[in-house]
């Protein structure tokens, strides 16, 4: 197999040229071709400037230069389509991620489709950056069903047939086990090491915690009601429809059997809306399932994905 390592770098002049000696160092021992594409992420420094003169130096090496700083999914989107190891390997610029375990996730590539890492002593602030990602981790796993540590750690392997088949957006990249999933891949998790960040400014914040929950919000729905949204909105419609009927229809009892003045009543009112909210949740997921016909079928994508073929055909 050959492999291809993935990096996306903003402003990261102070890490460059030692990050590409110790990965030069680790992948000329595994026995396998290879590749690195370090993704220039619209860095302000000299970034871009070392990169070219490493890839001067280095024919294994590809640097990709893009335009403005697009964010760490879009750098890393570059670098896949790009890329043409069978094996692709991710990981961060800052030196935090340790490249001599790079050889040990390439093996477990030989049982798994997907090998992420897990950063179980890692070296950052707890309050700032470790305890946010702990829920972070922990809410990703309960809502996906795709159990891991570390969704955050970039260290990850995947083979090219995965990789190729998935779109990424937003925040995107550090859900990739969790997409991937609806292939029905085999996920496995190691643990790797982590080091404390020495040089350059930390491109992390609790700030990115929002996007990540809105993120999250997306993927569930892509995985569980991509295919089928009428799923999704329908039950939300009828509930609410049913519950608005059963309000107008005690009030209209009250009215006929009883006399009862119901037109200043703020419980007609919630009937009347909670009729028209359902009628809305309803005509927006038959609005979804024809959306989705419409992109399949033009697309041409199928709603499945075929492992392997045995037997002539």
């Amino acid at each position: 197999m050959t492999v291809s390592v993935v990096i996306p770098l903003y402003n990261e002049e102070e890490n460059v040229r030692e990050l590409h000696a110790r990965l030069k160092a680790v992948l000329d021992t595994i026995g396998t071709e290879y590749e690195v594409l370090f993704i220039d992420d619209g860095s302000t420094d000299s970034t871009l400037a070392l990169l070219q003169d490493i890839q001067a130096q280095d024919s294994r090496t590809i640097v990709l230069s893009l335009r403005r700083n697009f964010g760490q999914t879009a750098a890393f989107a570059a670098g896949f389509d790009y890329s043409r190891g069978d094996i692709i390997v991710t990981m961060d610029g800052d030196l935090q991620n340790d490249p001599n375990d790079i050889p040990k996730i390439i093996a477990m590539m030989k049982d798994n489709d997907l090998v992420s890492g897990w950063r179980k002593k890692r070296k950052d602030p707890f309050l700032s950056r470790r305890l946010p990602s702990i829920m972070a981790n922990w809410l990703i796993s309960k809502v996906t069903g795709v159990n891991l540590h570390d969704y955050g750690c970039s260290l990850k392997a995947y083979k090219r047939d995965v990789i190729k088949n998935l779109k990424l957006y937003g925040e995107m990249h550090r859900f990739i086990p969790a997409v991937a999933s609806w292939y029905g891949v085999r996920i496995a998790e190691v643990e790797t090491t982590h080091h404390p960040r020495l040089r350059g400014k930390s491109k992390y914040g609790i700030s990115r915690t929002v996007k990540v929950v809105l993120d999250l919000i997306t993927v569930k729905f892509l995985q569980s009601f991509s295919t089928k949204p009428l799923q999704f909105f329908g039950p939300i419609g009828i509930v609410s429809g049913m519950m608005g009927l059963v309000i107008s229809l005690y009030l209209a009892m009250g009215k006929l059997l009883l006399g009862r003045e119901i037109g200043g009543r703020p419980l007609l009112l919630l009937g009347a809306l909670l009729i028209i909210v359902g009628i809305q949740f309803i005509g927006m997921g038959l609005l979804g399932e024809m959306m989705v016909r419409v992109y399949h079928e033009t697309q041409k994508k199928p709603i499945y994905v075929i492992k392997k073929v045995i037997g002539p055909g």
